[in-house]
């Protein structure tokens, strides 16, 4: 999955984002000694970076550094909270609401690269400072969201917003601020504060163990295979690299399959060898619940529990209903009824694409003159492929020499930025790197300034988690006058040597959506913070992105990158027209794998804690979802299983449901860009300004209306997914 919006670090900015209360889950109430340090601390956080935009100092930052910076920007914070607190003068926009945007410039700029470097290239030091100071960065967080003197100035200044002079984004901001205090407890009693700082505290050690362990199983769990002839099917790059791999672990003459924090593996696509195929598949789903020291369940049911008990304490029924409160769908029931116009004709439509594999099955085991066997999910990939080529007599292989990753980006990715929005882009060998597999560009706007700096991290390492995802290191805000340093990060195979790195045309795509949250990020143009780039709803977040994807295949775009590695001939028009005829394939497949994993997520947090399962009742829960759900189709497995599903243990939690509900939005912007003449600048900019540029400063669905001019509508979706067929009888329902 695309996955984007790494839960941003909201708590170092004062529990001002939408984000804030899933972040404080991975902070606790154990310590009070961040606010302890009584004299300075030398740090390299203690000011902005000179660099270009502030960018980080990644070449003198020590991982020593982040513990001191932390503290000194919790004790810094504490502080400028104290003085707002304290103020003698009647509450007011500019010393309340203001005066929080400033505070925390220390925490932020520690946070912001400690817990982002966490996520694309850890080490055991950073696993001991984030288990270190998880805790008391909750602890931090709860001082300043249930400080009732700071909660009394913040109301004040609500209940005056709309008689006190204030503009439209200046009026949302404090109904921001008012909003997440009280969702954080500031109007419980004194008990039940207490009780909320509890089971953020044991939120926080659960969610960062929880974390550590799928990123050290998901490494642990790589498939050894003794013979290369077992490998058959893979390139001979790819045998090349399990090979290396093994030499690596000490395991020369052998081959490593890795593995990806996914349910369905790469290798599945093309190894001809059944038994190694259900070797793999079995040991991707059997992470996280295999009784060892990475097992996870005794932490889904904790963590349940604990959010469904913090759900109560705040008025709701459960933490879906509060989850959902402040995202654009509001409700669990909204949430389901989407996903219910889906689940029957994707599971559908997946049963047709499962007929036809099992047909191949039959015929080929029939001509080789051996029994006939049923189809499993470690089967889907192998025979999808076959499929393809016979109904569309092309494979992925011959699109990958298309699909040179830098052409991809330098001449897909950044072209189309340039057609639809006149940006250019000058690569920078000057500026330091946190890993040397990185890339950093500057950018800049069509009128020649500088609008951001980009950082690209293409590759899979073992020190990095799975996914792909854009993250921020400094975001833009009229306010601090700061302009956008972002990232994107994917998870591709380094090829071996000088080898050129060839792309799926999932990569590519994956490629393109993440640039949209870049472009997201880069395109802000707000006044404060707390709105800044992708501040959004998270049903929202998807939705920049995923429009971005069109231009992946758009015909002008794709003509000028899509050049074969060595001759540079462009990608035959006959092999194109595949691709787009392709467009629909196997999408009841990757609807029901999506679907399976995101009403998975509303089964777990649609519940009171009463009615959720122990350690040893989570699989069995599972199971019992996925049938209730009608996603129990068994050669279609869940996109995640529960114990390795990260995004439900972070901000995504009851929140899996976004890609699609942004994709309905998304479809309709398509829709949009194809009736109003396509790509063009004209269109771009229109794009830029009634949206993108916006970030979280005006509701999401409105900004939406404001583009299209229409409310969202599921028909686009279901046409581009191709889930109109006849038999899709529960369309509707």
């Amino acid at each position: 999955m695309k996955k984007t919006l790494v839960v941003a670090l909201a708590l170092a900015l004062g529990t001002t984002t939408a984000f804030a209360a899933d972040a404080a889950t991975r902070k606790s109430s154990k310590s009070a000694s961040a606010a302890k340090p009584a004299k300075a601390v030398n740090s390299i956080f203690n000011s902005d970076s000179p660099l270009p935009l502030h960018y980080p100092q990644f070449d003198k930052i020590k991982d020593s550094d982040f513990g001191p910076g932390l503290d000194l920007g919790m004790a810094q914070q504490l502080k400028e909270v104290d003085a707002i607190v304290n103020n003698k003068a009647a509450p007011t926009f500019e010393n309340t609401i203001v005066a929080m945007e400033k505070s925390g410039r220390t925490l932020y700029r520690t946070a912001s690269v400690f817990f982002n470097l966490q996520g694309t290239d850890t080490n055991p030091a950073r696993d001991q400072i984030d288990e270190t100071y998880a805790p008391k960065l909750a602890a931090h967080d709860d001082k300043i969201s249930l400080n009732p003197k700071l909660f009394q100035r913040i109301e004040t200044v609500y209940n005056a917003r709309n008689s006190s002079g204030l503009n439209p984004e200046q009026i949302r901001l404090v109904e921001r601020y008012y909003e997440n205090f009280v969702r954080s407890g500031a109007k419980l009693s004194a008990a039940d504060q207490a009780k909320i700082k509890s089971i953020n505290g044991q939120l926080a050690d659960l969610g960062t163990k929880f974390s550590q362990n799928v990123l050290k199983e998901v490494n642990d769990s790589a498939v050894v295979v003794d013979t290369a002839e077992e490998l058959k099917g893979l390139s001979e790059d790819e045998i090349k690299a399990a090979a290396k791999a093994a030499e690596t672990k000490g395991l020369k003459g052998k081959y490593l399959v890795k593995l990806l924090n996914t349910t369905g593996q790469p290798p599945l696509t093309n190894l001809e060898n059944r038994a190694l195929r259900e070797r793999i598949y079995k040991a991707s789903v059997a992470r996280g619940s295999r009784g060892n020291a990475f097992d996870n369940t005794g932490i889904i049911a904790q963590v349940t529990k604990l959010r469904a008990e913090r759900a109560a304490l705040l008025g709701f029924p459960t933490y879906a209903d509060y989850a959902l409160q402040n995202q654009t769908a509001k409700t669990p029931q909204a949430v389901n009824d989407m996903l219910n116009q889906l689940v029957g004709p994707a599971v559908a439509n997946a049963r047709k694409e499962g007929a036809d594999l099992q047909a191949m099955i039959d015929a080929e085991q029939k001509a080789k003159g051996e029994p006939t066997f049923a189809l499993e999910a470690w089967d889907w990939a192998y025979y999808t492929e076959k499929v393809r080529q016979a109904k569309y007599n092309f494979d992925e292989t011959q699109l990958k020499p298309y699909f040179e990753m830098k052409n991809v980006l330098e001449n897909g990715v950044f072209y189309a930025a340039n057609q639809e929005f006149g940006l250019t882009f000058k690569e920078r060998t000057d500026l330091p790197k946190y890993h040397p597999d990185t890339w950093v560009y500057d950018v800049f706007d069509k009128d020649g300034s500088q609008l951001a700096i980009f950082i690209f991290d293409p590759y899979a390492r073992a020190s990095k988690r799975g996914g792909a995802w854009m993250n921020s290191y400094v975001d833009q805000s009229a306010l601090t006058g700061f302009k956008p340093v972002v990232a994107n990060h994917l998870n591709i195979q380094k090829p071996e040597g000088n080898a050129p790195t060839l792309m799926t045309w999932d990569e590519v795509t994956t490629t393109f959506h993440e640039f949209g949250h870049a472009l997201h990020g880069m395109f802000s143009n707000v006044t404060y913070p707390t709105f800044s780039g992708t501040s959004v709803p998270r049903d929202f977040v998807e939705f920049p992105s995923q429009v971005n994807e069109m231009w992946a295949d758009w015909p002008e775009i794709l003509a000028n990158y899509a050049k074969h590695y060595q001759t540079g001939a462009s990608m035959p028009k006959e092999l194109l027209d595949k691709v787009l005829a392709s467009s629909k394939f196997n999408q009841g497949f990757t609807t029901t794998e999506y679907l399976g994993a995101a009403m998975l997520d509303q089964s777990w947090h649609q519940r009171a804690a009463k009615d959720l399962p122990d350690a040893k009742g989570v699989v069995a829960f599972e199971d019992a979802a996925l049938k209730a759900n009608r996603t129990d189709y068994t050669a279609v497995p869940p996109r995640y299983k529960t114990p390795y599903f990260s995004h439900i243990m972070g901000g995504y939690a009851a929140g899996y449901y976004a890609y699609i509900w942004s994709e309905v939005l998304d479809a309709g912007t398509v829709k949009w860009f194809k009736d109003n003449g396509g790509l063009s600048q004209a269109n771009g900019q229109r794009f830029r300004d009634a949206l993108l540029s916006r970030g979280g400063s005006k509701d999401a669905v409105q900004l939406y209306r404001d583009f299209t001019g229409q409310d969202p509508n599921i028909q686009p979706l279901l046409e581009r997914r191709g889930l109109t067929t006849e038999g899709s009888t529960d369309a509707g329902k």
